[in-house]
């Protein structure tokens, strides 16, 4: 086997949809959480709070979703006005059911752009910052 390390690309398109088909599955209605100031968002704008909007993507609620390798596109009406929303992938933050919040929040992937808006690849060596990080097996808790 290879010493050298494989690029994986992106899980989070894989997992938005599932995600979604999950929601759908169980007769719930899928919500996704959107980072409104990442570069190349287009929603709208008077919906968006705390740099954040709350979108429902049910089939009910919009027309032609595609969730691509690099975004996630739709038509819907906000306020009876047609809207063409686009959304880069690394700027969906969560997808959850909207009848019991089950689902799942998106952490930083190694290769996306940092949400600092750096521009760098979160991941990438950046300096004397970097190598303060703590090492060792990274834990999750459940924040309800």
């Amino acid at each position: 086997m290879s010493d050298q390390k494989v690029t994986m690309s992106s899980s989070r398109p894989y997992l938005v949809r599932a995600f979604n088909d999950w929601i759908l599955d169980n007769h719930c209605t899928p919500h996704i959480v959107v980072d409104a100031s990442i570069q190349g968002v287009q929603v709208p704008a008077q919906h968006v709070a705390n740099g954040q909007i709350v979108l429902n993507i049910s089939p009910s609620a919009v027309k032609a979703l595609e969730v691509g390798d690099v975004a996630l596109e739709f038509s819907a009406r906000f306020g009876g006005v047609p809207m063409q929303v686009y959304i880069p992938l690394h700027a969906v933050m969560a997808i959850y059911a909207r009848e019991n919040g089950e689902g799942m929040v998106f952490g930083s992937e190694p290769g996306s752009p940092d949400p600092d808006g750096s521009g760098k690849p979160s991941g990438a060596q950046s300096g004397p910052a970097d190598s303060e990080r703590p090492s060792g097996r990274p834990s999750l808790k459940v924040v309800k």
